[in-house]
């Protein structure tokens, strides 16, 4: 009789942390990483502060727990990009998106986060995770040898960044344009349902 209650309060737990995630998010496109703090996401909840705490003892631990949950979407949107008829289309549109109002407040938290790689292993792996993604992508989707893989893999993080920083001046036919002269006409996906790696 107390598994269905068990896997209510599961499942409760498991919406109340990604409602404190996104609001994490929020808080971040808002305030900035600087401006985070267990206090600041709960009122942002509409919470307690003491469940913010319950579920994040640190700051630390919400910010790394919100950067897994912001790349977990960006990884997604790559492998749908994959599957695309013309993935270079589909991930131009992903990348001028970012200048959008709807996806800056997660773009800012990517963006403002990763700048946290250097502090420490724990947010290393997700860069890597994301970086690993973006050249399997290149690999697998665009067939591009390894080094230029790599090539088009750091030309598309500068790309997000200039898309998040001049959305007027980088719309998708412009990024599509850039991409095109970094990787050549893309067919289609050489690999169908191709994924990114597991962390």
């Amino acid at each position: 009789m107390s598994e269905p209650t068990t896997d209510g309060r599961l499942l409760k737990g498991q919406r109340r942390r990604r409602a404190l995630i996104e609001a994490c998010v929020r808080t971040i496109g808002r305030v900035g990483v600087p401006g985070v703090s267990q206090r600041v996401v709960a009122a942002e909840a509409g919470v307690p502060p003491s469940a913010v705490a319950y579920y994040f003892p640190t700051v630390d631990e919400l910010l790394l727990a919100t950067l897994c949950e912001v790349n977990d979407g960006y990884v997604a949107a790559l492998e749908r990009c994959g599957e695309a008829p013309d993935p270079l289309d589909a991930l131009a549109e992903v990348i001028a998106g970012t200048g959008q109002p709807g996806t800056r407040a997660s773009a800012a938290a990517e963006y403002e986060l990763f700048m946290l790689a250097g502090r420490g292993e724990r947010w290393q792996r997700e860069y890597e995770r994301w970086a690993a993604a973006l050249t399997g992508f290149f690999t697998s989707c665009c067939r591009l040898d390894p080094a230029r893989a790599e090539s088009a893999s750091a030309a598309v993080d500068g790309l997000f960044i200039r898309a998040y920083c001049l959305p007027g001046s980088y719309g998708v036919d412009q990024v599509r344009a850039i991409l095109t002269s970094v990787v050549g006409p893309v067919a289609g996906p050489s690999s169908p349902g191709w994924a990114a790696p597991r962390s």
